[in-house]
This record gives structure tokens, C-alpha cells and sequence, in this order.
């Protein structure tokens, strides 16, 4: 079997996954033994893949000096979803009409969350518009339709802040949020998952053969090479098996500027 090569390529870094069959490129190229999942082992994959899918989202579509935005509710507000997903649509209808007028594509990604003490807020990272007060656009227009306030964090536009925010996007629900939403008969499928304009761009990636000889040396050493103007971020560096396919893989990034 050929090494199989996804090669995901954003404006500042570059994500590589390789799977083969072998125990790390041994010789025999066979696959391991393979396991039965267990329900367990499935959710944790499933939540690993919808991490590295928003991860790579964000990448694409948003960049340094975006907004990473919290909109709450006044203390004391208990509203049905519906209501809350009818003002996130009327905030960002408002939104469309700026940005369009200023020629400029509206995106965003968002998710609901419900609080340990059963308040709704909600998450959204949605684009600047260079030279206008978003965020006071923003302010302005929640408090009018809810009463609530806007807060605002400057995306950095990193690796780190592009883990920080894709996991905070899809993160479980905790046993206390699924406690609240039951007592209250809320659908927990409803804020256990992230939303997003239709215009954003989505992760595809360009694949690629190697025969085995190609990639002996990175499987050796551990030490995947970097191209011309970029370093391999070594905590992004991991080896394995996975027990249900029975393939190795070899996953790392590539960052733009100079060694970590």
C-alpha cells in the first residue's frame, strides 16, 4: 500500500495527515490487528473530527483582528430557542445589510450555549470590516433587540487561538448544561453544535502518493520536514495506530515565520 498523503493548506500553515499500512513503516506493510469500537471510543472519535473540521474552518475563513463576540441576555431572561435563534436572525440580517453596503462578505460561525444556572448566551467569531466600528454596530444593535450586551475579543489569528476557539465551538455539553436542558425540555442537539454563514469556505484537501522509500526517514527520526520559510510545530507532531482501521498515521502543521 501506497502512503497516503492529505495535505491541507491555509494561509498561514499547512496541516498534513499521512496513513499507511506497516507498524510505523516497518517492512511487510501490514495492516494491525483491527478492533471493534466501543460507543465510548466512537464519541471520542467523532469529537476529534469535528474539533479538526472547525479548526481548519476558522483557518480558512477568519484571520488576525476578527471578532471573537459573547452576546448575553439581561440577568433573569429564559427564553425558548426559537426565540433566541429569531434574534440571532434579526442581529444578523442587520449584519448582511452593513457589511453589503460596505462590500464586504458577512461571515460568521456561532454556537448557543446555556449557563450552569440555565442563562442562554452565545459565541460568535464573525469577520471585521476594516475601518468601521463593528463591534459598536454590534453593541448597539443586540441591546435594542434584547437588552443584553456584546462583548468583544480581537482573534489572533494563531494556531493556539484557532484550537481555543474551534474546540470552544464543539465542546460537549456537560452533565449540569444536559441536567438543565432536560428539566426544561430543551432539545440538547440544539446547543451541542455550531452554526455558520453558507459563503464560508470549506477544508478539502490535496492528496498525494508515496512509496515507502519516500517516507522511511521522517518515520526513523520522528522528525517531519519543513519547507522553505516555515517550521513543523512539535506539539503538533503524533505518530500511532488506530485500532479500527488498523492503519499508522503521522499527523503535523507547518506554521509560516521562522523556528519555534
Amino acid at each position: 500500500m501506497a502512503y497516503i498523503h492529505d495535505e491541507y493548506i491555509f494561509p498561514n500553515s499547512i496541516e498534513h495527515e499521512f496513513k499507511w499500512a506497516g507498524n510505523y513503516g516497518a517492512r511487510g506493510e501490514k495492516r494491525a490487528p483491527r478492533e471493534k469500537a466501543t460507543s465510548e471510543q466512537i464519541a471520542k472519535q467523532n469529537q476529534w473530527k469535528k474539533e479538526t473540521e472547525v479548526r481548519r474552518t476558522i483557518k480558512l475563513n477568519f484571520e488576525l483582528g476578527d471578532y471573537w463576540t459573547t452576546l448575553t441576555y439581561p440577568k433573569g431572561t429564559r427564553k425558548e430557542i426559537r426565540e433566541v435563534k429569531n434574534d440571532i436572525s434579526k442581529l444578523n440580517r442587520s449584519l448582511r445589510n452593513k457589511y453589503k453596503k460596505l462590500g464586504i462578505p458577512f461571515k460568521w460561525i456561532m454556537r448557543i450555549e446555556i449557563g450552569s444556572l440555565g442563562g442562554i448566551h452565545l459565541h460568535m467569531l464573525l469577520n471585521q470590516a476594516r475601518g468601521e466600528p463593528i463591534d459598536m454596530f454590534i453593541q448597539e444593535k443586540w441591546h435594542k433587540l434584547t437588552g443584553g450586551r456584546a462583548h468583544f475579543e480581537r482573534y489572533l489569528g494563531d494556531e493556539e487561538s484557532a484550537h481555543k476557539v474551534g474546540d470552544y465551538l464543539v465542546k460537549p455539553l456537560t452533565e449540569q448544561q444536559e441536567k438543565i436542558l432536560e428539566e426544561r425540555g430543551m432539545d440538547k442537539s440544539e446547543l451541542s453544535s455550531y452554526s455558520s454563514s453558507r459563503n464560508l469556505i470549506r477544508p478539502e484537501p490535496i492528496r498525494k502518493e508515496y512509496k515507502r522509500r519516500t517516507m522511511q526517514k521522517v518515520i526513523e527520526t520522528g522528525e517531519p520536514p519543513a519547507r522553505e520559510g516555515y517550521y513543523v510545530d512539535k506539539n503538533s507532531v503524533v505518530f500511532g495506530v488506530n485500532r479500527f482501521t488498523g492503519l499508522s498515521y503521522l499527523y503535523y502543521t507547518e506554521v509560516k515565520g521562522g523556528s519555534s
